[in-house]
């Protein structure tokens, strides 16, 4: 047996399911099942019980699960103690983020990448929803996600934190008077898919207020949101930092109760690989948590 078999195994049984985990490890799912036969053949019993809507460890399977993670523990160990022999960083780090990366994040990405070009960076755009979930099940080592609390089980630390802001289209009327959720809930507005940061934390402003509104355009992109805001058809509540990235469109505060946005990293406990433990660092040296001002006017 190898460690590409052990691999693909070990991916079926924490996704429960051979589609899932050709998903996971990116191939197609013939290939994922072809691998575990040959290692079932090679150890001359069934590590999986097969039905039509259910993958589960067979007994032995249970006994062969732990045992492949360690070994496969063991030999990033072993790479990781050749390449902490050389001078240079290496490794490869995943990281997950939501659809918009404020600029000076993307630019302490580029900066480490100059200063450790043998660390390969992979990066992953998710719901924030989905962004802690992967970071727990070992799909990502690190994740920059929208959250109002920890994660039970992972490390936590604030990046950045900034109030929304409502944009409009110039001279709309609600730009005239200090703002109010209330204000906004008398007029269209643009936003987000359940799941998407954005939204959640929109959602739950207007709940504790007492106040329901007109979510009249749903969207999943932050251009197609400012063009539909740019036509006057809606009005959408943003950070201030991705609001920035739209100057021609006006940013009005709000006076009280503004809704607020907390950026946080995310990762397991415990030490991390060097790589990972470098770019953590970095992070924390760079300017990737300087506030990004929007426009503010009203």
């Amino acid at each position: 047996m190898d460690l590409r078999q052990l691999e693909v195994a070990v991916a079926v049984a924490d996704a429960g399911g051979f589609s899932a985990a050709a998903r996971r490890l990116h191939v197609v799912q013939s290939a994922v099942s072809g691998t575990v036969r040959s290692l079932e053949r090679e150890l001359g019993t069934s590590l999986f019980h097969r039905t039509t809507h259910q993958v589960r460890l067979t007994a032995e399977g249970e006994a062969f699960l732990p045992a492949a993670r360690a070994a496969l523990q063991a030999a990033d160990d072993v790479r990781r103690a050749v390449q902490g022999a050389s001078d240079e960083l290496h490794g490869v780090v995943r990281i997950g983020v939501m659809q918009a990366l404020r600029p000076p994040f993307a630019e302490a990405l580029a900066a480490f990448h100059r200063n450790h070009p043998a660390v390969v960076l992979s990066l992953r755009q998710s719901q924030a929803g989905d962004l802690p979930h992967l970071v727990q099940i070992g799909e990502l080592d690190l994740a920059a996600v929208a959250l109002d609390r920890g994660i039970r089980g992972l490390a936590t630390r604030v990046l950045w934190h900034e109030d929304m802001v409502l944009m409009t289209a110039p001279g709309h009327r609600l730009g005239s008077a200090p703002l109010s959720l209330t204000d906004v809930a008398s007029v269209p507005m643009v936003d987000f898919p359940v799941g998407w940061a954005v939204r959640r934390i929109v959602d739950r402003a207007f709940r504790a207020a007492g106040l329901s509104r007109a979510v009249l355009f749903e969207v999943n992109d932050l251009i197609t949101a400012a063009d539909l805001v740019r036509q006057d058809l809606g009005v959408c509540i943003l950070p201030m930092s991705l609001a920035a990235r739209f100057p021609d469109l006006d940013a009005h505060p709000f006076s009280t109760h503004a809704p607020s946005w907390t950026v946080m990293l995310v990762r397991p406990r415990g030490e991390p690989p060097a790589a990972v433990a470098a770019l953590l660092r970095h992070l924390g040296q760079s300017g990737a948590t300087r506030p990004v001002p929007a426009r503010a006017r009203g």
